[in-house]
């Protein structure tokens, strides 16, 4: 079930009146999704602010039956993923910043269960999960933003070719490519920092 239906059902009949449920329901997601993609903080809130001021624009456009038939997920991340690219365009260089992704994290990263507590072992986790981040950043942005969209936002994979306006089989493709790039780099930068340390 859309969890979003009373909420659509609201803008419908009362685009003023209930659009701030609708930023209040998804502003953590969008700038979530924004600081994935674009992995500045200041960036990604100005995307999830320009992404709440068109989809308002846009449904101030619409009528109560076109707003009733939005699928809001999908939608809102398709809005802020193109305010993203246009972002990724203009900058002359990409910005490298480490960011958490709060989720959990491959078997040998997480800690064992005599380190699991401790600050040794929130420093240590906060360290990986920001590894991770850096990793997710040299994505190339079509598999960023599909492992973003499923692995982070959690979007089905019907939803995620909504927002990605490509055929479900391509974006099943790109998260699974883009799974393999990460772990491929992971594998890398491991090896790497092994070998520092027997240097």
């Amino acid at each position: 079930m859309d969890t979003d239906s009373p909420l659509v059902a609201a803008l419908a009949d009362d685009l003023d009146g209930s659009f701030e449920a609708l930023v209040l329901g998804h502003q953590d997601r969008l700038y979530s999704i924004a600081l994935r993609v674009l992995g500045d903080p200041r960036d990604a809130e100005e995307a999830a602010q320009d992404a709440f001021v068109r989809a308002y624009r846009a449904l101030a456009g619409y009528d109560a039956a076109r707003i009733r038939e939005l699928r809001l997920r999908p939608w809102l991340a398709t809005i802020v993923l193109n305010l993203c690219r246009s972002r990724l365009a203009r900058r002359p260089a990409p910005a490298r910043r480490a960011l958490s992704l709060d989720v959990p994290l491959p078997g040998d990263l997480e800690p064992r269960a005599d380190e699991a507590h401790g600050p040794a072992a929130a420093t240590a986790t906060r360290a990986a999960a920001d590894d991770w981040a850096d990793l997710l950043l040299t994505l190339p942005l079509a598999y960023r933003s599909a492992v973003v969209l499923r692995h982070v936002d959690g979007l089905s994979y019907p939803e995620l070719a909504t927002a990605l306006d490509r055929p479900e089989g391509t974006v099943k493709a790109q998260v699974h490519r883009g799974l393999a790039l990460l772990r491929t780099a992971f594998e890398t930068a491991q090896r790497r920092e092994r070998e520092e340390m027997t240097a």
